[in-house]
C-alpha cells in the first residue's frame, strides 16, 4: 500500500543490503558525485521513464491510420452514448 508523502520533509529513508550499498558507493567514487546526487539523478531518470511508459501510447502505422480515419469519420452515436450526452448536466 503506497504510503502519504510527507511534503514538509524532502528527505528519504533508505534501507538497502551493505553489498547494494557499496556497490553504489563504488558507482559514486566512478561518477565523482555524491551518494545523494548520484540517487538523485538515476532515480529521476527512472521515474520519469515509467511515467512516460504509463501516459504514452505508441500506435503502429496500420493503427495510426485507423484512428485518422475515426477522427475524420467518426462512427454515428450508439444508444448509450446517446443515453450519457442526455445525462449530462447543463452547460454554463
Amino acid at each position: 500500500m503506497p504510503r502519504k508523502i510527507v511534503e514538509t520533509n524532502s528527505r528519504v529513508s533508505l534501507r538497502i543490503p551493505s553489498e547494494d550499498k557499496a556497490l553504489l558507493v563504488r558507482a559514486v567514487d566512478l561518477e565523482q558525485t555524491t551518494l545523494t546526487d548520484f540517487m538523485l539523478r538515476y532515480a529521476l531518470q527512472a521515474a520519469r521513464t515509467v511515467i512516460e511508459q504509463a501516459e504514452r501510447v505508441e500506435l503502429n502505422q496500420r493503427d495510426s491510420l485507423h484512428v485518422l480515419d475515426l477522427l475524420e469519420n467518426p462512427p454515428a452515436p450508439n444508444t448509450k452514448l446517446m443515453q450519457a450526452a442526455q445525462n449530462l448536466p447543463p452547460s454554463p
